[in-house]
């Protein structure tokens, strides 16, 4: 397989224990549009077993997921604690990163991960 049809792996954060309906349908609909467009997604909802009842296994599931994505989209909320620690460690791994939701979170003029998501998402620029 030559390097310009290689199947790029994503790796998606977004909220599994607090999303809302809404959110869910959208992430749902987000996954199937990448998929038939050829990517190979690590979706935590499905790939994710979330029944672990302490949280190490589903971190070191996401983290092994974000070691071999080859880039990262994210859904934004400030309500997940989760998020903020698979961002980290795709911040981490230096994986290019992608803001799904960029018109839904507030890019303050000071220093957030609101603003640094935003900066990272205009860098990479990912489709």
């Amino acid at each position: 397989m030559s390097l310009e049809n290689k199947i790029k792996k994503v790796f998606l954060i977004c909220p599994v224990k607090d999303v809302t309906p809404e959110q869910r349908t959208f992430l749902d609909n987000y996954v199937a549009e990448l998929e038939s467009n050829g990517y190979k997604v690590h979706y935590p909802h499905r790939d994710t077993d979330q029944s672990d009842p302490i949280g190490l296994e589903i971190c070191t599931t996401n983290m092994n997921a974000i070691k071999n994505a080859d880039e990262v989209h994210i859904y934004w909320t400030n309500k997940t604690r989760g998020g903020v620690f698979d961002f980290g460690m795709a911040f981490m791994a230096g994986k290019p990163l992608k803001l799904v939701n960029p018109k839904e979170v507030e890019r303050p003029k000071y220093k957030t991960f609101e603003t640094v998501l935003h900066v990272l998402h205009e860098k990479y620029a990912l489709k």
